[in-house]
């Protein structure tokens, strides 16, 4: 999932994709997963992780709203620090601003 500049709001194409996966957890109950919140490199670091984790959380309170319990979800701001794309130019910074969902199981 994507975000805009300066936002942790979800994106309306989010919604369908973590309903989605709402309903992929609550088949399969003893999965648990990591949310992590990343942003592109525009911004101090501090500023960065806080966002981040602000996407992270984000997506968590979707997921539990749709039933998942919120034992099974941890949230992580890495900020800038696990950038996908060149933060050169603004295609990259935009695929850098995306919260990923990691299984731990």
């Amino acid at each position: 999932m994507n975000f805009d500049t300066n936002s942790a709001n979800l994106k309306a194409e989010s919604h369908a994709i973590l309903d989605r996966v709402a309903k992929s957890l609550n088949d399969w109950p003893q999965i648990r997963v990591e949310i992590a919140g990343h942003t592109d490199s525009v911004g101090s670091d501090t500023y960065n992780r806080t966002l981040s984790q602000r996407r992270a959380d984000s997506v968590k309170k979707h997921l539990v709203e749709k039933g998942v319990a919120a034992e099974r979800l941890t949230t992580k701001g890495y900020g800038e620090a696990e950038p996908i794309a060149d933060n050169g130019n603004d295609a990259g910074r935009a695929k850098n601003r995306r919260v990923e969902l990691r299984r731990l199981d």
